[in-house]
């Protein structure tokens, strides 16, 4: 028991700690120092989509194919679509688009049955094949021109869409920003396209809306991590070994809190929408909408980071200046991992010095003196230092008494010559 919990409130803490720091913008995670791991991963999933869309391809509407649709209201047993693919097709429909819907407001069951334009005598024939199933509740002839209009339209509109962004983010902040913004965007659109052509949800007009909302959202948030990038340029070398991708990850963790707070803030109407308006009150048109939204969303607050960031700063690092920096902070990093400091040497003892210093001369060798502070058992031989002296004074010379007659008296040396005399 004590081994678990010794072995999990490390991780509750830092986990912890994490959400504190990414709430006061306090991180400092390395986004751009695993850009292998993001590329693989869009790299895997776009592979993913393009290989759906070229096996199945899309879902398109009666809007875009053009041709006929009948809605069926169920009054009996409900048939399978299996039957009613079997039924229509005999009665002259080719390649039919079955589907199955629930009206959630009155519970009951809509066949939808969707194929290519036929004569009048054919589509007469269909509409009483599918009367023995329920009540007609509507008729819909969309003809192929039509179709083909509103495809042509929507892909006019993405153009223009492109190009007015790619001439707004050029001379907002560059060229090289355009294009790492573009090709996320591109990226978020294979990605939305693909989940549409894995799980074969219709694409309607209501689709190709989402899609520019989506495009949008995602530039909204990439350009908030631009104009942050582009704030922080003039900061490049203010630390020790900083490059542009270096400054690049630091405006990302500026940023990050604001992303997260953004893209979660946008995804709840859309979940919403998604959940509540298409699954709890049956509205399918609803439906279209907030899918192709909600995918948009997720994958343009992901492409924004690891996507958008990353392709940029690849871009920048080629220029000659970011070269020529990397380059320098390179050099600086491996002459400071040369000259680290390495443990102070420890202190020699006041003998030892003594007796090195006995060895060098000894051998006519200079060696460094290295001062050391006396041990305890030394403290006994050190003497004192003398108390200064006292400035000298001049000799005083003895003074002779003088006599009794007035005479000096003679020194102690003069009076021995006497006697020797």
């Amino acid at each position: 028991m004590t081994d678990v919990g010794v072995g999990v409130r490390p991780e509750r803490g830092r986990f912890r700690q994490a959400l504190v720091d990414i709430y006061h913008e306090h991180t400092n995670f390395n986004f751009l120092g695993r850009v292998w791991r993001w590329a693989l991963l869009s790299g895997s999933l776009l592979l993913i989509s393009v290989i759906a869309l070229a096996a199945s391809g899309l879902n398109l509407g009666i809007d875009f194919d053009g041709g006929l649709s009948w809605d069926v209201r169920v009054t009996g047993h409900t048939p399978s679509v299996g039957t009613v693919r079997d039924a229509v097709t005999a009665a002259g429909l080719k390649d039919p688009k079955i589907s199955i819907r629930q009206d959630r407001s009155t519970g009951q069951n809509h066949v939808v049955v969707q194929g290519k334009d036929v004569a009048k005598a054919k589509q007469a024939q269909i509409t009483k094949t599918l009367s023995k199933y329920g009540e007609i509740a509507g008729t819909t002839s969309v003809s192929a021109t039509f179709g083909s209009t509103v495809t042509n339209k929507a892909l006019i509109a993405l153009g223009v869409f492109f190009a007015v962004i790619a001439v707004y983010l050029s001379f907002r902040f560059e060229p090289k920003m355009a294009i790492a913004a573009i090709a996320a965007v591109l990226h978020d659109i294979l990605l939305t396209v693909g989940v549409y052509a894995v799980t074969g949800f219709e694409v309607v007009p209501a689709t190709v809306v989402a899609f520019l909302t989506i495009l949008g959202f995602s530039l909204y948030d990439t350009v908030v991590v631009f104009d942050k990038i582009k704030e922080n340029v003039p900061t490049i070398g203010s630390e020790r070994g900083d490059t542009y991708t270096k400054m690049a990850n630091r405006s990302l963790n500026q940023v990050l809190m604001r992303s997260l707070n953004t893209s979660f803030v946008a995804l709840l109407p859309v979940a919403s929408l998604l959940i509540v308006g298409s699954y709890v009150f049956g509205a399918d048109t609803l439906k279209d909408f907030a899918l192709a939204l909600f995918v948009g969303l997720l994958t343009g607050a992901y492409s924004s980071i690891f996507v958008a960031t990353p392709i940029l700063a690849w871009l920048k690092e080629r220029e000659p200046r970011f070269v020529a920096l990397r380059e320098r902070s390179a050099t600086q990093l491996a002459r400071d991992a040369v000259l680290v400091p390495g443990p102070a040497p420890a202190p020699v003892p006041a003998r030892a010095a003594a007796s090195r210093r006995a060895v060098a001369l000894s051998e006519e060798r200079p060696v460094a003196t290295v001062p050391a502070e006396p041990e305890l058992d030394e403290l006994d031989d050190i003497t004192p230092p003398a108390a200064p002296a006292s400035p000298a004074r001049a000799p005083v010379r003895p003074t002779r008494a003088p006599s009794v007659g007035g005479s000096v008296a003679p020194r102690p040396r003069q009076q021995r010559r006497r006697k020797r005399r």
